[in-house]
C-alpha cells in the first residue's frame, strides 16, 4: 500500500513540507510506503473548462498536473498539503488541484484523503474547509485525527516545536494506515457501494 503526499507549497523544505513529512514517517512505521510530490514554484495554469479531460483523463497542459494524476492512480490514499495565504490555501495549489479532480476523479473514489494546512497564525480552518471539498466531493473517504490537521509556525523549526501539531500529523497518519488496512482487509469480502445514474439539478429554467 502507498500514499501520496502532495506538497502545495512553493519551498520544497518549508513549514508544510515539515508537517507532511511527520506525516510519512508514521506511515512508514506503519508499513505504508509514501512518496512526496511538490508542486513546485512555477506557474500553474488554471483550468479553463474545456472539457478534453473527461475524454483522455488527462489535462490538456502536460505539466506536474498529469504527474500527479498518473501517481494518485496508482497510490492508494492522498494526502494535500498547503500554506495558508490570506485564510486560504495557496492558490497555485487551487489551480492544480482544480485540473486534478475535474474529469478525472472517478479514478479516485474510495481512496482514504486528508489536508493538512500551516500557518503562522490564523485562517488555518478556513483552508482546510476549502481542501476537504476536493474529496467529498469525490467519494474520497476523509481520514480524520484528534483535531483539525493544522501545524503553526514561520520555519519548519518552529513548527517542530508545534508539539500538538506535530502529533495531530502522526494520529493522521495512523488512522490512515489503519483505514487503509481496513479496506485492503476487505476488498474481496466487502463491495463497494452501489451507484446510483448520477442526477444533476439546474435550478435557472
Amino acid at each position: 500500500m502507498n500514499v501520496l503526499l502532495i506538497n502545495g507549497s512553493p519551498h520544497r523544505n518549508g513549514c508544510t513540507f515539515t508537517a507532511l513529512s511527520e506525516v510519512a514517517a508514521e506511515l512508514e512505521k506503519n508499513g505504508i510506503s509514501t512518496h512526496i510530490f511538490h508542486i513546485g514554484a512555477d506557474a500553474i495554469r488554471p483550468c479553463i473548462a474545456c472539457g478534453k479531460c473527461f475524454e483522455t483523463k488527462r489535462c490538456i497542459f502536460n505539466d506536474k498536473v498529469n504527474e500527479a494524476v498518473a501517481l494518485l492512480e496508482k497510490a492508494d490514499a492522498l494526502v494535500v498539503g498547503s500554506p495558508v495565504f490570506y485564510a486560504a490555501p495557496n492558490g497555485s495549489l487551487c489551480a492544480f488541484l482544480d485540473r486534478m479532480f475535474f474529469g478525472k476523479s472517478a479514478a479516485y473514489e474510495y481512496k482514504p484523503a486528508a489536508a493538512v494546512v500551516s500557518c503562522r497564525r490564523g485562517g488555518a480552518s478556513a483552508a482546510f474547509d476549502r481542501l476537504n471539498k476536493y474529496f467529498t466531493i469525490s467519494s474520497m473517504p476523509v481520514v480524520s485525527s484528534q483535531y483539525w490537521n493544522s501545524v503553526h509556525g514561520n520555519t519548519p523549526e518552529e513548527v517542530r516545536q508545534d508539539l500538538e501539531g506535530m502529533q495531530t500529523m502522526r494520529t493522521l497518519a495512523r488512522n490512515m494506515a489503519w483505514l487503509l488496512k481496513c479496506i485492503d482487509h476487505a476488498k474481496y469480502s466487502v463491495p463497494k457501494p452501489e451507484k446510483e445514474p448520477r442526477i444533476t439539478t439546474s435550478f435557472i429554467r
